[in-house]
């Protein structure tokens, strides 16, 4: 027999509620559904694939949270702003710029640390 006409069986189906899928999805770490059943069904032994998280964020509330405050806030329009100004020589360097400018710098580390948080990282500072 050559490799078209070998008769592959027939494909195996399983019902699950929703709920069961999520957890399969959940428990199989990133593996293929198909690939993650085949293990746990035949052969326990078979150290499990470690693969890259496909759901990294560890605090859903968080990243919403920021991902609002980014939407509200109009930071890279204001940026380009800044940076049109700069290059133009027209931003005024007083000290009320000084401080805007500072202002925004604590709000962006803020935002910087939040999404760090969110997704399970430490920051240095």
């Amino acid at each position: 027999m050559t490799d078209r006409t070998r008769i592959r069986p027939p494909p195996f189906s399983i019902r699950l509620t929703v709920e069961e899928r999520e957890q399969l999805k959940h428990d199989s770490a990133g593996m293929a559904l198909g690939e993650y059943v085949r293990s746990r069904v035949f052969d326990d032994s078979i150290p499990k694939r470690r693969t890259r998280n496909k759901r990294p964020v560890k605090d859903h509330k968080l990243l919403a949270s920021l991902l609002g405050e980014l939407g509200r806030s109009r930071i890279a329009n204001n940026l380009n702003q800044l940076a049109k100004a700069a290059n133009s020589g027209s931003l005024p360097i007083d000290p009320q710029t000084t401080k805007m400018l500072k202002i925004a710098c604590s709000d962006i580390r803020e935002m910087r640390r939040m999404l760090m948080k969110s997704l399970g990282q430490t920051t240095e500072n």
